[in-house]
């Protein structure tokens, strides 16, 4: 197959432009700083290799890790909708449309909750919910927005798919994981705010496999990317520990967090809301994950980090 991919060039994107390619599909890469280039908003000679493609995976959008300031809150949600709506418009003019349109979504657009799991049939959604910063909507906002692109798109002859992942795990250098080792070998894994909020998380060989179930069967609509045992930060944090051979991890109250996140200039959101978030239509389409408990997927992961 030919697959375009849209903002290919992070650790998303490499994860899948490896396995696109070992399987000997032709990826194209559209990018601000590689590949075919784009701007993210309008149309240009990069809609060409949309037409004729077999599948589009849209990824665009500016990093979630950063300060959550209003400036850079704007820019997530322009980047992210302008990506899709110029997509969409991509699709809609090609005379050979993609037959496929899987557009990345986000596991934040669930609510912050301890009590159940959210599933796309009867999880909730976020909004402004009590307790909880009121910034936190705007990123629910976000995901609201992107996905609204999605359905509004005037493309009738693409399937579209909107993939509410959760932290995707790749030994790869610069990804979550690799962030997320660093804590917990120099010591600083330990529970942050209690430890009690849920943690989601996906394995990359499983994302890979997921993405292209998706592209296979005829699913559309919401999908949530997730292991189906998302467990809560204290256990998240104790088993990578584990994986990398540290005894113990500090744990950190809500303002050392804040202040830890602000000395790396990214936002505790991403460590204290509790996204719990279960894989329901993946699984009843007969999905098996070869990772669905993080003890054995954290320690695939530093073995290949090593």
């Amino acid at each position: 197959m030919k697959i375009v991919i849209p903002g290919g060039t992070g650790q998303v994107g490499g994860v899948l432009t490896r396995a696109f390619r070992a399987a000997g599909h032709e990826v194209v890469i559209i990018s601000r700083s590689g590949g075919m280039r784009w701007d993210g908003h309008s149309l240009g000679r990069w809609a060409d290799e949309i037409d004729g493609a077999d599948v589009v995976v849209n990824l665009a959008g500016r990093s979630v890790s950063c300060r959550y300031t209003a400036e850079n809150l704007q820019q997530m949600m322009r980047s992210r909708v302008d990506s899709a709506r110029v997509v969409g418009e991509a699709i809609a003019k090609a005379a050979d449309p993609p037959k496929v349109w899987l557009q990345m979504s986000t596991a934040t657009i669930y609510a912050h909750r301890f009590d159940a799991a959210n599933d796309e049939e009867t999880g909730v959604l976020g909004g402004r919910e009590p307790d909880v910063p009121g910034y936190w909507a705007y990123s629910v906002e976000i995901a609201k927005r992107w996905e609204a692109e999605l359905d509004e798109a005037d493309t009738p002859g693409t399937r579209k798919v909107a993939l509410r992942a959760a932290m995707v795990m790749s030994p790869d250098k610069g990804g979550v994981f690799d962030y997320l080792s660093w804590l917990a070998r120099l010591g600083l894994g330990g529970p942050v705010a209690g430890g009690h909020q849920y943690v989601s998380w996906i394995h990359d060989d499983d994302f890979v496999r997921a993405v292209a179930l998706l592209i296979r069967e005829p699913i559309a609509g919401a999908v949530n990317l997730a292991a189906p045992n998302p467990v809560p930060q204290r256990e998240f944090m104790r088993e990578l520990r584990a994986a990398w051979r540290v005894p113990a991890g500090l744990p950190a109250t809500t303002w050392m967090a804040e202040i830890g996140a602000f000395a790396i200039r990214t936002d505790t959101e991403l460590l204290l809301k509790s996204r719990r978030v279960v894989p329901g239509r993946l699984q009843q389409a007969g999905f098996e994950f070869h990772f669905p408990n993080w003890r054995e997927a954290a320690q695939n992961l530093a073995e290949r980090r090593r």
